[in-house]
């Protein structure tokens, strides 16, 4: 692999990216809808969205620019957030004039683009998907959500995502062998019964959509063809009749080569991003359903691997293009804009024996050496590890996560097959999931929304609540009391502070459903995803939408935050409040411990008690069991409660319907922490938590080796939603060869032997990045791993950069 050439206008189009530091705004789709919906208020909400839809790919702005190869914009201009006024108004409306200085998330808004907003908002007031949420949400659950214990306003503002579709699907049977199976489908179809008339609906809806999705298609081949008129280059005006002819043809038939079915599978994306704009759209395993393509195409001289290379650079810009625009609250939880586009490679895969195989292809290499040279945030690219994962890849894997961009991260097919089987997926779908967003799994075109998620739930604030008759240290209120505390003294024993950590976990688990079934409740009804339905199966077959029970499958999961405090905490409150004395260090009493936290360590005496919590209390990531089994034993109190319940698919269709566990809390931590006071764990008020599974910034000191052992202690099984480890290693750790094989027989031994789910690995100085906050006009191109995801650095905010900066830097 040649990781260090780019294409000139790769380069030129990638940097015109990076350099839009304010991007703007779109209101098109917003006023687009706004009529539709306004033109059809007596028909049925699905096909109300289907109109909306077809009536914004009729009259929307379209444009190819920067010489690109793969073709299609998501917005008017580049760059742009389109505006979705069916999942949400009440904040846009409150922050359109500041939307330009928020750090880290500012969009540019011209006096035009509010006008039209507040021209259209009107209208969808009390009609939103959040208005309908909090106009079903008990008053308690309001609370809960306003005290953002608990945080859901993501799965209210736009739509659900976190999958990945049918490619292979669409590849073969092309736009009009789809059409035909929804005809057909339609004309089977009993609309004399209750069930008929609503599959009716389903079916019409589909049908105007896919319809305009290829009318779509087609406009930009009349586009490019427009274009090559007056191009004066030979070169280009070739490709643009090229673009013209794959868009022409993906608009009906199956493609026929590698840049027709790269591009179908775009436009497949793209449609998806505009229909709902939920993130996690991903396309999974795309090495698998593209490979045929590309190695037809080499072979017979049709393509030369430079191009190829070029054409997925094109695709991963146009991914990069795609934007989101977030609240100002729900914009700190997702630092940087992700969109968390996850390309899965690698992996398994069975044979015609049915026997498993090592999955590594052309394409997967190519995939990987494309990423490589563009080092960009767009594809979030992942790889499926096995014990039997070529050696040889390992390494070109390594070499590229060198070049310091935070990927490709990996995911552990020896933990997701098996447990996939055991939940009741079908063998030859388990060897067939993929990485979905950040570290997530699902099977592409067969698992519905939100394989993971769903509502947040902030572990530290409930630990305190436990610590204090039940009241929330940061609002005061007690939502489930009781009478122990810390400051009383009348804990009795640690089981009394584990036994209160239970039932406060256990109450703040089922509120967490409570309201995911809400705001299921209505998703399914106000705002239903009708292409993304079309490319799930069973659907079509059951007519139904992916949110009515569609998938064949259906498993989802929240975010837990704060996991290593939570143990940490424990671990301090064990060690120096109840157990002996540790190195000759008196204990804390309970109220002394009390008062610390409730003044946050101001003061010598305080300070001096904090550091004794930091420096003599055992520190998860450390492979200590002392403070490790706490922290399984906690979190399966979690694990435990969570399987009682179930989503509102169960019993109509899919196999499975319920919930696990998972901690890919995206930047989450950091605002959660802004919101939580003090820990026992010796942490400072309003300071970040520690981010996903990986130990508190600092506090893991013995190496990357005993993080992955206290890592591994965590029933990973039964976290199917994803345990997330962030590692940080310094340039050096990686220089030399024998560095690199260090590090592939590190990463096999955490995934063979001590059964990990995922790792991922930011190379990046500390200096570097201090450099890029002081200077970041001359870092603009800086990519960091912040939790599941990668982002460019200078548009993080400064408590994003600063948790960032402040994680261990190891050595190997």
């Amino acid at each position: 692999m040649d990781l260090n050439f780019l294409p000139e206008r790769i380069q030129a189009h990638k940097s015109a990216l990076v350099n839009i530091v304010t991007p703007p705004i779109c209101t098109e789709r917003a006023e687009a809808y706004t009529r539709a919906y306004q033109a059809n208020e007596d028909k049925p909400v699905i096909l109300q969205r289907a109109l909306a839809l077809q009536e914004h790919l009729r009259t929307r702005t379209i444009w190819i620019k920067h010489d690109e190869l793969i073709v299609g914009n998501q917005a008017s201009k580049v760059r742009a957030a389109p505006i979705f006024p069916e999942y949400t108004v009440r904040w846009i409306e409150a922050e359109i004039d500041e939307l330009a200085d928020r750090p880290g998330a500012g969009f540019a808004v011209t006096e035009q683009d509010k006008q039209s907003i507040h021209q259209l908002t009107p209208y969808w007031r009390g009609k939103t998907v959040q208005d309908r949420c909090y106009g079903m949400f008990t008053e308690q659950q309001q609370e809960i959500l306003a005290s953002t214990i608990i945080k859901a306003e993501g799965n209210m503002t736009s739509g659900d995502a976190h999958l990945a579709v049918d490619n292979e699907k669409i590849l073969s049977l092309g736009m009009d062998g789809l059409i035909a199976e929804v005809r057909a489908h339609r004309a089977a179809n009993d609309v004399a019964t209750f069930d008929g008339l609503k599959k009716e609906q389903f079916y019409h809806s589909v049908e105007i959509v896919l319809t305009a999705i290829q009318q779509h298609m087609l406009s930009y081949a009349d586009l490019a063809e427009l274009m090559a008129k007056s191009e004066p280059r030979e070169s280009r005006r070739q490709e643009l009749a090229m673009i013209a002819e794959n868009c022409r043809h993906v608009a009906h038939q199956p493609p026929q080569s590698f840049w027709q079915a790269l591009q179908l599978s775009y436009f497949v994306q793209l449609m998806l991003q505009i229909e709902s704009n939920g993130h996690s759209v991903s396309f999974g395993r795309m090495d698998q359903f593209l490979n045929e393509f590309y190695v037809l195409d080499l072979s017979s001289g049709k393509l030369q691997k430079a191009f190829a290379l070029e054409l997925l650079q094109s695709c991963w810009l146009k991914l990069l293009e795609v934007n989101k625009i977030r609240s100002g609250a729900h914009s700190k939880a997702s630092a940087g804009s992700p969109l968390y586009q996850n390309v899965c490679i690698g992996g398994q895969r069975l044979n015609a024996a049915g026997e498993p195989e090592d999955a590594v292809n052309p394409l997967s290499w190519a995939i990987l050496e494309s990423c490589g040279q563009l080092r960009s945030t767009q594809p979030n690219l992942s790889v499926r590890y096995h014990e039997g994962l070529d050696q040889e890849f390992l390494m070109g894997c390594i070499e590229v996560i060198k070049c310091g961009f935070g990927m490709p991260a990996f995911n552990n097919d020896e933990i997701v097959i098996p447990e996939f089987i055991k939940l009741g997926v079908e063998r030859e779908d388990a060897y067939n999931y993929a990485a979905i967003g950040c570290i997530e799994t699902a099977v592409p075109g067969k698992w519905g929304y939100r394989c993971t998620g769903m509502s947040f739930i902030n572990f530290a604030r409930i630990l305190l609540a436990a610590l204090n008759q039940g009241i929330d240290a940061t609002t005061g209120k007690a939502f489930l009391p009781h009478d122990k505390s810390l400051a009383k003294g009348n804990f009795e024993s640690f089981t009394d502070v584990t036994e209160s950590w239970a039932e406060q976990i256990r109450f703040y688990t089922r509120k967490s459903i409570e309201i995911d079934t809400v705001v299921d409740t209505v998703l399914e009804q106000q705002a239903q995803d009708i292409f993304c339905s079309s490319l799930v199966d069973d659907c079509l077959a059951r007519g139904k939408t992916v949110k009515e029970g569609g998938a064949k499958y259906d498993w989802v999961s929240g975010l837990q935050v704060g996991i290593a405090n939570l143990g940490n905490s424990l671990a301090a409150i064990k060690h120096l409040v109840f157990d002996s004395p540790l190195n000759g260090q008196a204990q804390i009493s309970q109220p002394q411990l009390a008062k610390a936290l409730a003044e946050d360590f101001v003061g010598a005496e305080q300070e001096q008690l904090r550091q004794r919590l930091i420096n003599f209390a055992p520190k998860y990531g450390n492979d200590d069991d002392a403070v490790d089994a706490l922290l399984a034993e906690a979190y399966q109190v979690y694990i435990d409660e969570l399987q009682q319940f179930v989503n509102t698919r169960f019993g109509r269709g899919p196999i499975g319907g319920g919930y696990y566990a998972g901690t890919s809390s995206i930047s989450a931590n950091v605002p959660f922490g802004a919101s939580t006071m003090a820990t026992p764990d010796g942490r400072k008020a309003k300071t970040p938590l520690a981010e996903g599974a990986s130990p508190s910034s600092g506090s893991d000191r013995l190496g990357p080796t005993a993080v992955y052992n206290s890592v591994g202690k965590i029933q990973a099984n039964q976290i199917l939603g994803g345990v997330l480890l962030n590692q940080k290693l310094s340039p050096a750790a990686v220089a030399s060869e024998s560095d690199k094989l260090k590090l592939s027989m590190l990463i096999r031994t955490f995934f063979n032997h001590h059964k990990g789910w995922h790792v991922q690995y930011n190379i990046v100085s500390r200096d570097t990045l201090l450099a890029a906050k002081e200077n970041p006009e001359q870092y603009r191109d800086l990519v960091v791993r912040v939790a599941g995801y990668s982002a460019f650095f200078t548009a993080l905010s400064p408590d994003a950069q600063d948790d960032i900066i402040a994680r261990t830097e190891h050595e190997l």
